[in-house]
């Protein structure tokens, strides 16, 4: 590796000096798509950098980052590493409340706040963070009455930068000169799923060795296209969209807003694409809920060629031998269903594709990969800069999460928990000495909280679940709820589920229905409803649920180890789990401990016995205001299959 790479602005100096004109960022507005070469990026990001000077940005100061995913608010994460600054970005869908705590713990001086709503933000909780010195906006849309003594605009700050330059260019070039492997890079908090966020501090060292060894393993170039829709404030972003993207100079591209992320996906078609499997589950759900809306002759030859692909298609990803005819047969297909598909989902010119956050369906994997989608897994943390294990093309399974990333070790400890450390380790948890001694050992081995087993033969990885919810039921059979939770969100029909079980005689479920493919269906059916609630709670809705229920079980019952698993007794939900009612968090994983504690007086109703149960529960509103909604839940039972007969039935 050239010694001069060692941070990110010395990439970006490389990408100018290898590749100026080559386009660097894309950002549709106002539905056209801007383009910036990397000689252009350069010149707005110190531009950015020169501003923050001007204003007085110190080595060492916090800089949050708060908004969507625009090429301004990335340039402005690398402006502030140019200063000798570490940015901290922040989940621009938090609410206030939860923005206080980064935002103090991290001692932000200064804000890049994205537009009005989230200076609104800023600007509600500035007196409980009297740290925050600037708030820097980018859209200046409904910002002119606002008081602007400690306010400025990007493109002031830009402007401010270019007329300084001459007075702050010396200063600038020394402080990108003396940055080091050992600087910090970046601070991203955890999703904070047990208590408070953790600030994990990532070194150069940490973000550069592991984008550089993971954008080889995939042999990522740069006529490689991302599309760039993540939260920013996610390690998984933060490394594809700046680690990988200077690593190996590709285009970020960034959509114009959540609700056209799929039209502009299709318009981009990336060649290079993550997604956490929520965003697979959703994709599948709506091709299924068109194929409902399909002629009987579309939907014979939907479900014809799928089956034929889901047969060989894998296989022929993987180069593995097929038959002639089933050769022609999935050409045809491809041809006829595939393709279009493809294409339709923007997925069509895709060379690698991950998914990770947490443990994907098997069948909604498959079914990507039958289509021809090389979809992989991989296993990480932000505590490892993302990537623990990854999957060698050729060796790609829904049931594991591959090997160990080039440059990392992974050990299990004797009680199954997984272990590992690499030169993407974090260096500690921001003023948190006592949980960095808890988390890495001396020798720098981490504990992931996971537990998981190497295969024999094969030195894949398996997770079986996070290590605290993997327990033994009464009988001492295997409890791992997310196995089965996962199956039950292969539906189109089912959102969210969440099984319990631990200690116990059975487990039992939560579902939350999907209102996309429920409300179509109803619409088809001619089934009235005015609310979340009254359709979960449909009659029909329920009858649909327990046969999704009790599909898994027999699924279920055929994984000797994992049998015990298996729903006796679920109800629906009524209302979604919320990352506002803090019952998920801003990466959409369910806090099951707070989901226990909230809904104590349902899974004591399903335990119980009871065949309904009356609830009141506490919501919270866009707006931030708090009300309750009352419900009476039906509880209902599911058929169990005994493992035995499984077996018999195959």
């Amino acid at each position: 590796m050239d010694e001069g790479l060692r941070s990110v602005p010395a990439l970006l100096a490389h990408n100018v000096a290898v590749r100026p004109d080559r386009t660097a960022y894309r950002e549709k507005e106002f539905g056209i798509w801007q383009s910036w070469t990397w000689a252009e990026a350069a010149d707005e990001i110190r531009a950015i950098a020169l501003g923050f000077l001007a204003l007085g940005l110190e080595r060492g100061d916090y800089v949050a980052i708060i908004g969507r995913n625009r090429p301004a608010m990335y340039w402005s994460m690398v402006a502030a590493q140019c200063c000798g600054a570490i940015p901290v970005p922040l989940y621009q869908d938090a609410v206030a409340e939860e923005m206080v705590y980064v935002l103090d713990h991290c001692g932000a001086r200064f804000v890049v706040a994205g537009d009005q709503e989230q200076v609104d933000k800023v600007i509600e909780v500035q007196e409980r963070v009297p740290c925050i010195e600037q708030i820097i906006y980018l859209d200046k849309r409904g910002m002119r009455k606002y008081d602007h003594s400690r306010m400025n605009w990007l493109a002031d700050v830009q402007a401010e930068g270019k007329v300084a330059h001459q007075r702050f260019d010396k200063e600038l070039d020394t402080r990108i000169a003396e940055l080091t492997w050992d600087h910090t890079c970046v601070m991203l908090y955890t999703s904070g799923t047990t208590g408070k966020p953790k600030g994990v501090v990532l070194s150069n060292r940490n973000i550069i060795e592991t984008s550089r060894a993971s954008a080889e393993f995939d042999k990522l170039r740069s006529d490689d296209e991302v599309l760039a829709y993540l939260p920013m404030a996610w390690v998984g972003d933060f490394i594809f969209s700046i680690g990988q993207a200077y690593w190996a100079g590709f285009c970020v591209n960034c959509p114009e807003s959540p609700e056209t992320m799929i039209m502009d996906l299709r318009e981009i078609g990336p060649t290079y694409y993550f997604a956490p499997p929520r965003i697979f589950e959703t994709m599948l759900t709506s091709v299924m809920i068109r194929m409902e809306d399909a002629s009987p002759l579309k939907r014979r030859m939907f479900h014809n060629f799928m089956e034929h692909a889901r047969r060989v298609g894998p296989a022929l990803l993987d180069g593995k031998p097929v038959s002639a005819a089933d050769r022609a047969k999935y050409q045809l297909g491809d041809l006829l269903v595939y393709g279009p598909l493809k294409n339709t989902l923007g997925l069509s010119r895709v060379r690698v594709a991950y998914t990770a956050g947490e443990a994907i369906g098997p069948e909604i994997f498959d079914f990507y990969r039958s289509l021809g989608i090389n979809l992989k897994q991989l296993y990480g943390q932000t505590e490892a800069s993302v990537f623990i294990t990854q999957q060698p093309d050729g060796e790609v399974r829904s049931d594991t999460v591959g090997v160990p990333s080039p440059g990392v070790e992974v050990k299990i400890a004797d009680n199954g928990e997984v272990f590992y450390r690499s030169p993407g380790t974090f260096v500690e948890y921001y003023k948190n000495a006592e949980s960095t001694a808890s988390t890495k050992d001396a020798e720098g081995w981490v504990a992931t909280g996971d537990a998981g087993f190497f295969e024999d033969g094969t030195g894949h990885l398996r997770i079986i679940d996070r290590a605290k919810d993997v327990g033994k039921m009464a009988d001492g059979r295997l409890f791992a709820p997310k196995y089965v939770e996962n199956k039950l969100k292969f539906y189109p029909n089912i959102l969210e589920a969440v099984v319990f079980g631990a200690d116990r005689q059975m487990c039992v479920a939560f579902i939350n229905i999907d209102l996309t493919a429920l409300g179509n269906w109803a619409e088809r059916n001619n089934i009235a409803y005015s609310s979340y609630q009254e359709l979960a709670g449909h009659p029909k809705v329920l009858e649909t649920i327990q046969g999704h229920v009790e599909e898994v079980n027999a699924s279920v019952a055929e994984d000797k180890m994992l049998s015990g698993c298996q729903i006796h007794r679920f109800l629906v939900l009524h209302k979604e789990l919320d990352a506002d009612d803090g019952e998920m968090t801003r990466t959409r994983k369910v806090r099951r401990r707070i989901v226990e504690e909230k809904f104590a007086d349902l899974i004591a109703a399903l335990y119980g016995g009871s065949s309904r149960i009356s609830t009141e529960t506490e919501v919270t509103y866009e707006d931030g205001r708090k009300g309750s909604i009352k419900a009476t839940l039906e509880i209902r039972d599911a058929r169990v299959v005994t493992p035995a007969r499984a077996v018999a039935a195959q």
